[in-house]
């Protein structure tokens, strides 16, 4: 899988839809430790779903963590400062491969992103490790890569025209792992563990709005590997839309595009 650029702008495009599962998942997480609580937001983004944390815990210092400069960038201007009740809402670069708090937490956060850190499960031993007694790990991915908009990206790839430049651009099937093996995982490493799926039915406006949508996340390793040859990225493009088309008819009111995503929140023993 390439390491794709983003785009903040393209990402915005769709930011209710993608900002929902989101406010779902800190629906479930609980009480935190402490009255002041230290949180992260691991691939944070532009920084659109961070501030949610701020308005949940408006006392937090909270920090978005992202490996994309334009992102960061983005987070930064449009985002970052005090909050009104003593809190701080602040961005820093890191790898979730890598990552690990410098200070303990309350809650480590992270909102569709692990489907894109190869191996991401062998990393919750490290950041429960670095959670405070009573705090919370919780994350939702998308765990729709048997979506048409995943498979036909993928078959497409595989073409003759194709296979050479993206056979092995695209974000693996197992890059998500069933919510058993979630919750098998994180229980066995000591913590009361909630996972759960839910299917959004989004209605998307405008035209091909099923690409556009993509365009700002699953697509993004194509594009990062066509951005020097903009003749083959629209021709890829235009193929690729045509699929969507008839995978996704519009219908007046919009394009219905079914996602289904999965959530986990596990509370480290008090």
């Amino acid at each position: 899988m390439t390491n794709p650029t983003w785009d903040p702008c393209q990402y915005l495009r769709h930011a209710g839809h993608r900002a929902r599962p989101f406010a779902d998942l800190l629906a479930r997480v609980p009480a935190l430790p402490t009255p002041d609580p230290r949180i992260a937001d691991l691939g944070c983004g532009p920084g659109n779903v961070t501030v949610q944390l701020t308005e949940r815990w408006p006392s937090a210092h909270v920090t978005g963590y992202d490996n994309s400069p334009a992102m960061l960038d983005a987070a930064h201007a449009d985002h970052a400062g005090p909050t009104a009740q003593g809190g701080l809402l602040d961005f820093a670069a890191a790898d979730a491969r890598t990552w690990t708090p410098a200070e303990p937490c309350d809650l480590i956060v992270s909102n569709a992103t692990l489907q894109w850190v190869p191996g991401h499960a062998d990393r919750f031993a490290d950041w429960i490790g670095a959670l405070k007694p009573g705090g919370t790990l919780a994350f939702q991915v998308p765990d729709n890569i048997d979506a048409p908009l995943h498979a036909l990206m993928r078959d497409l790839a595989a073409t003759l025209r194709w296979k050479a430049r993206l056979a092995e651009v695209l974000r693996r099937t197992d890059s998500v792992h069933t919510p058993v093996a979630y919750l098998d995982r994180l229980a066995r490493l000591g913590c009361a563990t909630d996972v759960w799926q839910t299917t959004y039915c989004h209605v998307l406006q405008g035209e091909d709005a099923v690409l556009d949508w993509v365009k700002g996340t699953g697509l993004r390793p194509a594009l990062t590997v066509l951005a020097d040859d903009p003749e083959a990225r629209d021709a890829f493009l235009a193929e690729y839309r045509d699929l969507l088309r008839e995978a996704y008819p519009s219908a007046p009111y919009g394009t219905v595009m079914p996602f289904r995503r999965l959530f986990a929140v596990a509370v480290k023993e008090a």
